[in-house]
């Protein structure tokens, strides 16, 4: 059953997750080791984000991905990397304007 406000688009995309208050948008620029990897944030910050352990074996991540990225209270320099968006919903954030081509490219 298709909505009416809905478009083929939005449902082969499905609901694409947005930063809620302390969490940004990032792209992970290179791992360096464990599961701690340097993230460049859409704030203009690159910060040193981990993988919490409990999505340590079902997030796996590579230089490139876009991910959100949870800020620490304490130490707004580092944060958990929590989601990883999908192709489809990287150019559907394209599209929306939550990102732009130029952040991408390092």
């Amino acid at each position: 059953m298709k909505k009416e406000h809905e478009t083929e688009e939005e449902q082969k995309v499905g609901r694409v997750k947005l930063p809620e208050e302390n969490q940004v948008i990032g792209i992970i620029e290179m791992r360096l080791g464990g599961n701690k990897m340097q993230v460049h944030c859409l704030d203009g910050k690159v910060r040193k984000c981990r993988v919490p352990g409990r999505l340590k074996r079902r997030l796996w991540l590579r230089p490139n991905d876009v991910v959100i990225v949870e800020l620490w209270e304490l130490d707004k320099s580092r944060g958990d990397i929590i989601f990883k968006y999908k192709p489809a919903q990287v150019e559907w954030l394209k599209e929306h304007g939550y990102l732009e081509k130029e952040k991408l490219e390092f």
